[in-house]
């Protein structure tokens, strides 16, 4: 079933006893409308708004009382304000101010009615600083679909059943890795999915891409504020999937005549709509994490099916048919990112990476996840092996004793030391078991009742 998931999440947002109307952020066509259309079954009355529309933007242009408003609404859409249970959602609700404002008054004089609302992709650079009803509302962010929600609308129930076991049927390996593998070609988006269940072919998905990244630049010429802009904005988007998973420069970037000022304001513009994220590196071992925001970021995409196909490499990832091949391994620390970020699901707490910088030694550990009170360092490599001294090199300045490698090999528990002599467990964590992460450090926590007893007041 696709968004259960997140239809849960939804439910539990309407049983709060002090509710606030609900925004829900994500990139376009990531299925926010599809989400809400969904969730509306629960409900006795159901209103849809869509603010591109001027017959229903006009609803908010009355300069009356929000009472008049909220009669105007379920007058023009033949419904009755009496209804206990009704949700209005509000979409594409960048077009109007005074809808914005409408938030509140929502949410102090008709706290009764349910009401949710949504952007398109670039909702943030409109200017919504007097209209915006801060603390008025609440946040849901929507991402590309993980590897779990794709086994969902797959109707993979059974190896849905074999993941959320800790641990997991080694026997199912083979399957999970198989249908791994196709989620890591063609990626998360809704459509794309919903496209490939029903046609198992990827040529059927070729006008789906296009048309994804057509909406993208479409809005750039809706909301730029001049030529130039649209510009810089179009051509970040073009460059970012054969940049994806690499650290990057503003100045130049994606080999542009383009200044540094410019262009990191438009990555902080884009980066806000959430098509792309710039994750920045810490030196942080131990609570809490600082980030250096004077050192290059890596660049993470929205989806890592949009890279493999306007990357071109879609077809050497069929003819390899595995992740270790592939891009020279950033694939697989894209995919494990895009996990991430949805594991996540906040924009105060976000992922990021470590670097330790000196002039005869440097170090760079591809993840630092927080986890309860310590920082885990993530290394993730596309094969089965391969050499991990910047993750200990963490290891050696952590307070703790435990690590965590991500790869294509089977799950394992190892004990070894750093070349300093540490010794800590490290987490050998097959990469479909990604979104399981903090399941499997609990477990870890708890394996043979941590017979090694000098990581018992460590971890």
């Amino acid at each position: 079933m696709f968004f259960r998931t997140k239809i849960n999440d939804l439910l539990q947002w309407a049983e709060k006893p002090n509710r606030k109307p609900l925004i829900i952020r994500g990139a376009r066509q990531v299925g926010k409308t599809t989400l809400v259309n969904m969730f509306a079954e629960r409900f006795e009355q159901y209103i849809y708004l869509n603010l591109e529309r001027p017959e229903d933007r006009k609803l908010f242009n009355d300069t009356g009382s929000s009472d008049k408003i909220i009669q105007s609404i379920f007058l023009a859409k033949s419904k009755s304000i009496t209804v206990k249970k009704t949700l209005i959602f509000i979409d594409e609700i960048q077009n109007s101010s005074t809808a914005m404002k409408m938030l509140r008054y929502f949410y102090e004089d008709f706290p009764e009615i349910y009401v949710i609302a949504a952007g398109s992709l670039l909702e943030s650079l409109l200017d919504f600083k007097e209209s915006f009803p801060v603390g008025r509302v609440e946040y849901e962010y929507l991402y590309p679909f993980s590897f779990e929600e794709y086994l969902l609308a797959k109707g993979k129930n059974g190896l849905v059943e074999a993941l959320q076991q800790v641990p997991f049927t080694e026997s199912l390996a083979h399957l999970l890795k198989e249908e791994y593998s196709n989620y890591a070609l063609i990626g998360g988006m809704p459509e794309i999915i919903k496209t490939y269940v029903q046609t198992n072919d990827l040529n059927n998905l070729k006008s789906i891409y296009e048309s994804l990244l057509v909406s993208y630049l479409d809005d750039v010429e809706k909301y730029a504020r001049n030529q130039n802009w649209s510009n810089i904005l179009k051509h970040i988007i073009k460059t970012s999937f054969n940049e994806a998973g690499s650290r990057i420069k503003y100045e130049g970037f994606g080999k542009s005549h383009y200044k540094n000022r410019e262009v990191k304001e438009a990555f902080s513009l884009l980066e806000k709509t959430m098509l792309l994220k710039l994750m920045f590196p810490t030196n942080s071992t131990r609570p809490p994490i600082t980030m250096n925001f004077g050192r290059a970021p890596k660049l993470h995409v929205l989806d890592t099916g949009l890279i493999n196909y306007f990357a071109g490499i879609q077809k050497e990832f069929v003819f390899k048919n595995n992740l270790e091949d592939v891009y020279s391994g950033r694939i697989a620390e894209h995919l494990v990112g895009q996990e991430f970020f949805a594991l996540k699901n906040s924009q105060l707490n976000k992922p990021t990476f470590w670097l330790r910088e000196k002039s005869q030694s440097s170090a760079e550990v591809d993840f630092v996840y927080r986890f309860e009170d310590i920082l885990i360092p993530v290394e993730v490599k596309s094969g089965k092996s391969g050499r991990l001294r910047s993750l200990m090199q963490f290891m050696d300045a952590a307070p703790h004793n435990v690590a965590v490698r991500i790869y294509s090999g089977d799950l394992t528990i190892e004990e070894t030391q750093t070349i300093n002599g540490k010794k800590f467990l490290l987490l050998n964590l097959p990469i479909f078991l990604t979104g399981k992460l903090e399941s499997y450090l609990e477990w870890m926590r708890n394996f043979r009742n941590l017979e090694m007893t000098y990581l018992k007041s460590q971890f």
